[in-house]
């Protein structure tokens, strides 16, 4: 089943009246790393309270939406680690805090570093600043706008009969297989992309493409959108340096593959029911 849960839904404003609020929660960044409370071994984001003893610097602060009725803001913080307060990147949330947390989490760090990235404008050189409705930066000399950065990219099933194409990166461990993956290109469709991105690294040809569902996968701005897709003709090659080897697999005969936290492991387990259902 396609995971789904109303709260990792959140309305946000760009605005928030009151920036104070008493129960408030901080997704911290310092540097690249998330700061974080520890309870029974799952990092939390730093309630309002907690924060107002913290001796460090805030660079910025943006607004994310509210989680539960709790508004969340996005702090870029400079200064040293407190007692009883730890330090971990992101990966480091994915698995051990809920769905929804961990994307909150993954939206402050993509706006964190926006603003960032977004100091001075790229057209006119000049100092940019907040944009007053969008969630973007606006340079006032020459009217550009910077909005998040996000890459667009799709995850693909092929699927033949019983069995399902999976692959190994070269930077993976040995015995470490998932989904096909790429970025999508200037002028392309989605669905060009996966044609593409398919004949380029395991040179098949495939058809009856079929969305199932998308992913926030913010190492580090992706929009992964999800498909299985069917086999047509060709044989497996690798026309690229990231895959070592593609194998298929049958459905029930599975080597080691993402967890569930993963788009790719909903991909395949729905590959999975589908099958069982008819067997």
């Amino acid at each position: 089943m396609w995971p789904f849960d109303p709260d990792d839904f959140l309305s946000h404003p760009v605005n928030h009246e009151n920036q104070s609020a008493e129960n408030a929660l901080y997704f911290c960044l310092m540097g690249d790393q998330l700061l974080s409370i520890s309870e029974g071994g799952i990092p939390r984001p730093i309630e309002a309270d907690e924060f107002r003893w913290l001796d460090v610097e805030t660079r910025s602060k943006n607004y994310l939406g509210a989680w539960r009725d709790n508004p969340c803001f996005a702090l870029d913080i400079k200064g040293e680690v407190p007692p009883g307060y730890a330090v971990s990147d992101l990966r480091g949330w994915l698995g051990r805090v809920e769905p929804g947390m961990f994307y909150l989490a993954g939206r402050a760090k993509q706006i964190v570093e926006m603003v960032r990235t977004n100091q001075y404008c790229g057209r006119c050189g000049d100092p940019m600043e907040d944009h007053r409705s969008d969630r973007a930066r606006y340079c006032p000399s020459c009217g550009l706008v910077a909005y998040p950065r996000l890459s667009p990219s799709i995850i693909v099933l092929v699927r033949k009969g019983d069995e399902m194409l999976l692959a190994r990166n070269y930077n993976w461990p040995q015995g470490m297989f998932s989904t096909l993956a790429g970025f999508v290109e200037p002028g392309e469709s989605i669905e060009q992309t996966v044609h593409r991105e398919i004949r380029e690294e395991v040179g098949l040809k495939v058809k009856n493409l079929r969305y199932l569902g998308s992913q926030s996968w913010p190492f580090p701005n992706s929009l992964m959108l999800g498909f299985h897709c069917d086999y047509d003709s060709g044989d497996l090659t690798f026309h690229d340096e990231e895959i070592a080897e593609a194998r298929w697999f049958r459905y029930d005969e599975l080597p080691n593959v993402p967890g569930a936290t993963a788009i790719s492991r909903w991909l395949i387990n729905s590959f999975i029911d589908e099958k069982q259902d008819t067997a």
